[in-house]
């Protein structure tokens, strides 16, 4: 009861409520303040870096007299508008670097599973030039199409203990279009 007694005499002491800036009182003068100054200019930005240029491709990659092949899909994964999204989504499994037996293995057997969506492909190690890797034929009277077989060529390339470095890799899809990507080493190589 008493806390309550107290709040009453605390409120009318205090006088009548009015805003602090004195909006509502005659007797009171108004504080105007004034507007802030415009912030100077800002200096023009430097223009954007250029972009890298883009990855120049390797012409000779591509067969001469090639057209681009039908894109109706085929549900066998046969064209490049089945294989590219895949192909696309698993860049960093395109190739393997193994060491093995004394040597480098650079396996592409990746590649070679989505073989028949591509027309052809190029590889290069370290520094050398880029250079046509043939690739084994589409089986397409078999239900896998894209199958390896025993009879095919090995979907890796040898190369001396610890000298695959760094990898480029070049497709070229059967619809014309290409790829390319580059590999190091250590981003690559498994046990």
């Amino acid at each position: 009861m008493f806390d309550f007694v107290f709040a009453v005499i605390a409120i009318s002491l205090s006088g009548p409520s009015t805003p602090s800036d004195g909006v509502g009182r005659p007797d009171a003068p108004m504080t105007v303040q004034a507007p802030a100054r415009p912030a100077a200019p800002a200096s023009p930005a430097a223009p954007p870096a250029p972009a890298a240029p883009p990855p120049a491709f390797y012409m000779d990659a591509v067969p001469p007299g090639l057209i681009a092949e039908d894109q109706t899909p085929t549900g066998r994964f046969t064209t490049a508008a089945e294989v590219r999204p895949i192909l696309n989504a698993t860049r960093g499994n395109w190739i393997a670097v193994r060491e093995y037996d004394g040597r480098d293995f650079l396996y592409v057997t990746h590649l070679w599973s989505w073989r028949c969506g591509l027309a052809a492909m190029a590889i290069a190690v370290n520094d050398a030039p880029m250079r046509n890797l043939p690739m084994p034929p589409c089986h397409d009277s078999l239900p896998t199409p894209n199958a390896i077989l025993e009879g095919d060529p090995q979907p890796y390339l040898t190369f001396d203990l610890g000298s695959v470095e760094r990898i480029r890799v070049q497709l070229v899809y059967d619809d014309l279009g290409m790829a390319l990507e580059e590999f190091l080493r250590s981003d690559v190589l498994i046990p």
